[in-house]
């Protein structure tokens, strides 16, 4: 990922909208959503890896380009959706009423689910903002002013439906569960969606999985992080007790008294652990 992906990534992550800085007891959602964009963007630059020209009559082919490296993001590669899927997932028919599929996401206290057919197979997702639409058109029949986007008026125009099917946003974004999880990211982020129906290869519906447990998936939290820095100061140092670790927010915090040899010899490794974004050395020399 390029300094300038990187650059975009975190200062997307410091605003919720334009203009408002996070405060102060959002910091660590600030973080983690950092990182979460930088998985997206490293996920963005590996795709944009330009295929080789033909080579010219006569003259050697030239060797295929590489894409910069990308440092891995606790690898995806042995990480599946069937791993993180949410199961059994809550699902409506299409012929469900506007006020029985309300109910049903008040219910299972999400912002949307899969409209399914008989077979099961999902046909579109129903959201809250669906459901917003229709509920406007009830409480004002009539619209007020013109409708000058294509999308606003296509919006009126299906409030006015009274299912599942008639409310629902259709084709729907679906995962399969052998996707990789960093995969499902990158398209959950790009259709800047919260859930994802999973799917079977027939497109029946085996699951669901949410922005959350993509995240959670592809970030470990402090307490995960420091565990494994504690595991490895053990392995460096005869009394692990000589060192304390703290971890927030992804940052290493080691302090205590040791040889200086010692010291960056164990901070190296600790800075090569996965999600680790920063360490902090306030050991004192021995």
């Amino acid at each position: 990922m390029s300094d300038f992906e990187q650059s975009s990534a975190q200062k997307e992550a410091r605003h919720t909208t334009p203009g408002r800085p996070w405060t102060p007891g959002e910091e660590p959602r600030q973080d983690a959503l950092g990182r979460y964009l930088a998985v997206v963007a490293a996920a963005a630059s590996a795709r944009r890896v330009k295929s080789p020209e033909p080579a010219r009559e006569g003259e050697p082919p030239e060797p295929p380009a590489t894409a910069a490296p990308v440092p891995p993001a606790r690898e995806p590669a042995a990480l599946r959706v069937r791993d993180v899927m949410q199961v059994p997932a809550a699902s409506v028919p299409g012929d469900m009423p506007f006020l029985d599929v309300a109910h049903t996401l008040a219910r299972e206290q999400v912002s949307a689910v899969p409209v399914v057919d008989a077979d099961d197979h999902v046909i579109g997702v129903v959201s809250e903002s669906d459901l917003l639409a229709k509920a406007a058109v009830l409480a004002e029949p009539r619209r007020h002013g013109p409708v000058g986007r294509l999308w606003q008026h296509r919006l009126y125009e299906k409030s006015h439906g009274d299912t599942a099917a008639t409310l629902m946003t259709f084709p729907p974004v679906t995962v399969n569960p052998a996707e990789r999880v960093a995969d499902a990211a990158w398209k959950a982020a790009h259709a800047r969606l919260k859930r994802l129906p999973v799917t079977d290869v027939r497109g029946r519906l085996v699951g669901v999985v949410s922005r959350r447990d993509l995240l959670r998936a592809l970030i470990r939290d402090d307490a995960e992080i420091r565990a494994e820095v504690a595991s490895l100061v053990a392995q460096h140092m005869p009394d692990p007790r000589a060192v304390h670790v703290t971890v927030e927010n992804g940052v290493v915090t080691m302090t205590g008294r040791l040889d200086k040899a010692v010291v960056s010899e164990l901070a190296a490794a600790v800075r090569d652990i996965d999600d680790v974004v920063g360490v902090v050395d306030e050991i004192e020399e021995a």
